[in-house]
């Protein structure tokens, strides 16, 4: 019997405004599956973006602490975080995407979009795009779960998703906590953490023309920390913690079919998120945020000769808010503030046989700084026996944050209102092949970033701040990637990442990026055979740099590289019901991904699973 291929037909839902195959996208992309997400089984997803090249994951301490992803050397903010459609980066945290609230339980398949899609997606994407879906691709599942394990962690879970002609409903609950260990040094108090989230998603097919349809997801997390020592200021074992919650829906109709001369979206969505933070019991601060958005989407196709041609027009209506409060300033640093920001987006792909082009420009109108234009221009061509080139051209954008403008602590910082947005432009081009059960992939890309927001501190005032740099900072790297599916049983990933990312210093030097690694890489193996079926993954983090901010003034420090390694084996005892084990850090490393916050040795997990599904005619 033949073994099986690599689907490379799979549907992209990012890399362009309308959903493509991935053989046919130009843009790097990586999706990890509903396959491999269930045999890692992994707690939060910031764990499987690890397996994403050049996705650099810096966690602040044991799991549940704050997490910071940086794309291809971009920084955090620069990353644009979709759940279920929903545009999610946090308005109350620097419009950052929150991945460490991100459980893997509401996920059913991550898609990875590298390099600046501003103009395809606006502001945040300049490292890239991060996709989350619930899509139910069974015409009937459910799975149940329940683990526990080292460092007192609980996790329980739940999924289902139905599938007909007329209508689809899936949504996920998961719910997981743990004790931890202390952050700090190993001798104070454990840090721990709990998180519930939920999803839902449903589509109505009201005719052959119209599509209604919602989603939303709700986020309710609690996590302990060690801070600052109010006195000295320096990194101490503390009892800090902050308590956050985030929801949002979004709903929308579509008119007319992906085969229609012309089609068309409607949509709005609302998100809202509050951080509140507490010294043991007692309040200290908190900051809220919200973001409305009605979109709308045009989609045109035609054919000249053998060239098939898709146009489409979108534009987008967005309005923010931000909101601060405390009690440790006597209410010094309260404030409301609120901004709008419009776009107007074009984009023109055509397919021929061999060749898929794509042109983008996006035109973003900002009420409190000056308006942006972005590009993209990209294109893949098959140059026969499962080879083909890809290259693009990509403009980014990411506006300056309501921190950064007008953020107030007494005596320590005030924000800049006169701040500007970051911009980066940059080139990628790869080689690629793809044939029966084996794919692989080289790329070169290289980003100049212009404008960063950089913090600045006056010695006199001891005052900090933020402003435009005015010198470049540089990213440029290598990926490979490869695949191979030898059969049911063995399915096998791996990628290699070399980056270079610096910039400027005060002495207009161009110095190495903090917690970006120059070398990295992982290797993802999972499958089944029988009753038995397993994953494990081997990621590698090279060594960088960080800041000792414990030092007078500040120090670069050097962090070790480390292997992480984790795995999971389950059997079934019966149809529909197994048993499980799951290691994590099985090499019992010792690193940090920010310097003085110690993470988790090896630990290991034990639960039971339900499981059914039945396929779609």
């Amino acid at each position: 019997m033949p073994l099986p291929p690599i689907d490379t037909n799979q549907i992209v839902i990012t890399a362009s405004r309308a959903p493509e195959s991935e053989a046919q996208t130009p843009a790097s992309v990586t999706v990890i599956d509903q396959q491999l997400i269930d045999d890692l089984d992994e707690p939060l997803v910031s764990d499987l973006l690890r397996l994403v090249p050049t996705a650099s994951v810096s966690i602040s301490g044991p799991a549940g602490s704050l997490t910071d992803v940086r794309i291809r050397g971009a920084e955090a903010n620069h990353t644009l975080l979709f759940i279920d459609g929903i545009r999610a980066n946090d308005p109350a945290s620097g419009d950052q995407p929150r991945f460490d609230l991100l459980n893997a339980d509401i996920a059913s398949r991550i898609e990875v979009v590298r390099g600046p899609q501003s103009a395809l997606w606006g502001s945040e994407a300049i490292g890239g795009v991060v996709a989350v879906n619930g899509t139910p691709e069974a015409a009937w599942r459910y799975a149940a779960a329940l683990e526990g394990g080292s460092f007192g962690f609980e996790r329980a879970n739940g999924s289902f998703a139905t599938v007909s002609n007329a209508a689809t409903l899936a949504g996920g609950v998961g719910f997981q906590r743990a004790t931890g260990i202390d952050s700090f040094n190993g001798q104070g108090d454990r840090d721990g953490y709990r998180n519930l989230s939920g999803r839902i998603r449903a589509t109505w097919n009201v005719s052959p023309s119209l599509q209604l349809g919602f989603a939303g997801f709700a986020v309710s997390a609690y996590d302990e920390f060690d801070g600052y020592d109010p006195v000295t200021f320096f990194h101490a074992d503390t009892l800090d913690n902050t308590r956050n919650r985030m929801s949002a829906a979004r709903v929308w109709a579509r008119l007319g079919s992906e085969t229609s001369s012309w089609s068309g979206r409607l949509g709005l969505s609302d998100l809202g998120s509050s951080n509140r933070n507490y010294l043991a019991d007692t309040f200290e601060n908190r900051t809220s945020g919200n973001r409305r958005t009605a979109d709308a989407q045009m989609e045109h196709r035609f054919a000249t000769g053998s060239v098939n041609h898709l146009v489409i027009v979108a534009a987008d209506a967005e309005r923010a808010g931000f909101h601060a409060r405390d009690t440790i300033y006597g209410g010094a640093t309260d404030q409301d503030r609120s901004r709008t920001h419009d776009s107007l987006a074009l984009e023109w792909r055509a397919d021929c046989k061999s060749v898929t082009g794509d042109l983008a420009v996006r035109r973003d109108f900002f009420n409190k700084f000056k308006d942006a234009t972005t590009w993209r221009a990209s294109a893949v061509a098959q140059v026969g026996g499962g080879f083909a080139v890809a290259g693009s051209y990509a403009e980014g954008i990411s506006q300056p944050t309501f921190f950064d403008l007008y953020g107030f602590f007494p005596s320590n910082f005030v924000g800049n209102p006169s701040l500007k947005p970051e911009s980066s432009r940059g080139f990628e081009v790869s080689g690629r092949y793809r044939k029966a059960r084996f794919n692989a992939a080289l790329t070169y890309y290289r980003q100049r970033l212009h404008d960063e927001i950089i913090a600045t501190f006056d010695s006199s005032t001891f005052l900090s701040s933020t402003v435009n740099s005015a010198s470049l900072s540089h990213r440029s790297g290598v990926e490979a990637e490869l695949g191979w599916k030898m059969s049911d049983a063995v399915r096998l990933s791996a990628n290699y990442a070399y980056l270079h990312a610096s910039e400027p210093s005060a002495a207009g030097l161009q110095v190495k990026e903090v917690r970006r690694p120059k070398h990295s890489g992982s290797v993802a193996i999972d499958g089944s055979y029988g009753k038995i079926s397993y994953g494990a993954s081997l990621a590698y983090v090279g060594d960088r740099i960080d800041t000792n901010f414990d030092a007078f003034p500040a120090q670069t420090v050097r962090l070790g590289a480390y292997w992480l390694a984790d795995g999971r084996v389950a059997y079934a005892i019966r149809p529909g019901i197994e048993l499980f084990a799951r290691v994590s850090n099985a090499l019992n490393q010792h690193y940090e991904d920010v310097f003085g916050y110690r993470t988790e040795p090896r630990a290991i997990y034990a639960g039971i699973r339900l499981a059914g599904r039945r396929s779609s005619p």
